[in-house]
């Protein structure tokens, strides 16, 4: 965690559908802002499943629909020294946010929970996985996460840059 940047890690279990998705539409709403430089932004898996592994072809699919690029992200696993590096640490789920809190180190300062927590629209706690469903998941992924993105990016700017 550093003084100057606002760093967020969004976690889901493989790190190739909803974390990387979260992780390009709220990279897009940080650079719209202009506050690129102010917010350093990363996702996760809890899993080593993916690491290495470009996001799932049908996540990119849906993002660039609507205009996010995912292409360059590549999958990693979460690390107890991500709670050092992170000032927030979202999960996409309970199931994620119950590992997390496994490993997070007793003194650890960051904030830790559930993504959905600043959306403004959708009312559920948890981005379901779509990864075993049709294309219709990654499109209602993508509305959860947009909503989220944007009471985040609030949220920061109210606690943090505002601040400053």
């Amino acid at each position: 965690m550093s003084n100057d940047k606002v760093s967020v890690l969004f976690v889901c279990m493989g790190n190739i559908c909803r974390s990387p998705t979260a992780e390009a539409v709220f990279r897009r709403h940080v650079e719209k802002a202009g506050l690129g430089e102010r917010i350093h932004i990363d996702s996760a898996g809890t899993h080593d499943y993916h690491v290495g592994a470009a996001p799932d072809a049908r996540a990119q699919q849906a993002a660039e629909r609507r205009g996010y690029d995912m292409s360059a992200l590549r999958g990693r696993q979460v690390g107890v020294e991500d709670f050092g590096r992170f000032d927030y640490v979202l999960a996409m789920d309970n199931l994620n946010l119950v590992t997390l809190e496994r490993m997070r180190p007793g003194d650890a300062q960051s904030h830790l929970g559930l993504f959905l927590e600043y959306a403004e629209h959708h009312r559920e706690w948890e981005v379901p996985d779509p990864y075993y469903g049709g294309k219709d998941g990654f499109e209602l992924v993508l509305d959860m996460v947009e909503d989220a993105a944007a009471g985040l990016l609030q949220h920061i700017r109210e606690n943090h840059i505002e601040r400053a």
